[in-house]
């Protein structure tokens, strides 16, 4: 066992909060919960797992909105101990796991706690997987050809199999402007203030994301251990969908082999993955953009899958920059596939804009505009969310 593996995991704010935390619980009804808790920080290892079965059911007693706050905090701090009992055992992938779920599902008073175990446990893992391998370089959980991962992600033209993934009437009408150099001040004139959809072609330049989430072994090395939340299916209307809890390896090697019009699609979306794993935050930049308006960021989500995945038409209460990373992704106004002509006999004839967002754009989406995307090629997308003072639901 090396050095790393016999050292504690530090938890600063639990440890602060502890009393208050347990004695709020027991007010909602946790008594049991509480004293499973009492007895895991003091590192009884079975009352730490029970801790949290009991927090997991508080959590799924009923909508997700219903549930009491502090559940959520109980849940984190039941993660927690069990990462700690998993690091000292040396366990790293299964705290890594438990870690990322107290992320995901747990509150905000313990997030900081979270990602500071999170650091130090990567850390270890690596250090392992590095000792493992004999002291080489460690190239993730699988390995791929060079030429394999450029003909994997990058699209060079449109060859036959990405036309074939376009609605009928795609790109047949208007089309969404597309404008090089925009200014901060002619975003605000031109199509903030009127509420118009622009793309963006060179805001993303000086993003690291660029280059490096290209490469798979980049995204594996990363974030490979990390435990997150995907969507299996075309998307969340079809009848054979749902969600499941993987790595991020195994999403990748999803992705990988994944058939287009397989109903096992597998999609990592609307997800707020740069909270949960830092390393790919750094990768970008809030745009100057976000900031019209005077308003503030709501929600910053990533958007992650093969060909052919869909988000059905909806619409945002929010302004929205959809940036391109990795890749082509095609959106519109209307949903034009599988429309029932009888029912929506109008819908055929309805103007709409669309676009093909290409790897390197931005497409500004404004608040309450219908929309419809589809992955002609394995993307990954990055979503800004943000409201101004004059328009926000709050206001």
């Amino acid at each position: 066992m090396t050095t790393v593996s016999r050292a504690t995991l530090e938890t600063p704010i639990l440890d602060a909060t502890l009393p208050s935390l347990l004695h709020q619980i027991s007010e909602e009804g946790g008594y049991a919960f509480s004293s499973m808790a009492t007895r895991a920080a003091a590192g009884d290892t079975r009352a730490a797992e029970a801790a949290r079965e009991v927090a997991w059911e508080q959590l799924h007693s009923g909508p997700w909105h219903s549930v009491v706050p502090i559940w959520r905090d109980a849940y984190a701090m039941a993660c927690l101990h069990v990462a700690k009992h998993q690091f000292s055992s040396g366990e790293f992938k299964l705290a890594l796991r438990a870690l990322d779920m107290g992320l995901i599902m747990g509150g905000l008073t313990l997030r900081d706690d979270l990602n500071l175990c999170i650091g130090k446990v990567s850390v270890a893992l690596r250090e392992k997987e590095f000792s493992d391998n004999g002291g080489g370089e460690q190239n993730g959980m699988f390995n791929l050809d060079p030429k394999a991962v450029t003909s994997l992600w990058l699209y060079l033209g449109f060859d036959m199999q990405v036309v074939k993934l376009l609605p009928v009437k795609s790109l047949s009408c208007k089309t969404v402007e597309k404008k090089c150099g925009l200014s901060l001040e002619g975003f605000l004139r031109e199509h903030f203030v009127s509420g118009s959809p622009v793309i963006i072609t060179d805001a993303m330049n000086h993003w690291p994301a660029k280059d490096r989430w290209n490469d798979m072994n980049y995204l594996n090395k990363v974030a490979g251990f990390r435990t997150v939340p995907v969507e299996v299916g075309k998307n969340y209307l079809s009848p054979d969908w749902k969600q499941e809890l993987i790595t991020f390896s195994e999403f990748l090697e999803r992705i990988q082999s994944s058939d287009c019009s397989s109903a096992g699609l597998t999609y990592l979306a609307q997800h707020q993955l740069f909270d949960q794993i830092q390393e790919l935050k750094q990768d970008i930049v809030v745009p100057d953009y976000c900031f019209a308006g005077g308003g503030e960021i709501r929600s910053l989500n990533a958007w992650f899958g093969p060909p052919g995945t869909v988000t059905p038409l909806h619409h945002d209460p929010h302004n929205n920059i959809l940036a391109q990373t990795v890749s082509w992704i095609y959106s519109v106004l209307v949903d034009l596939d599988n429309i029932d002509e009888r029912e929506f006999s109008r819908m055929l004839d309805l103007e709409f804009l669309d676009c093909i967002l290409e790897e390197g754009e931005m497409l500004y989406i404004p608040p309450k505009w219908w929309h419809y995307v589809r992955s002609l090629t394995p993307s990954f997308s990055v979503s800004f969310w943000w409201s101004d003072e004059v328009n926000s639901p709050e206001s």
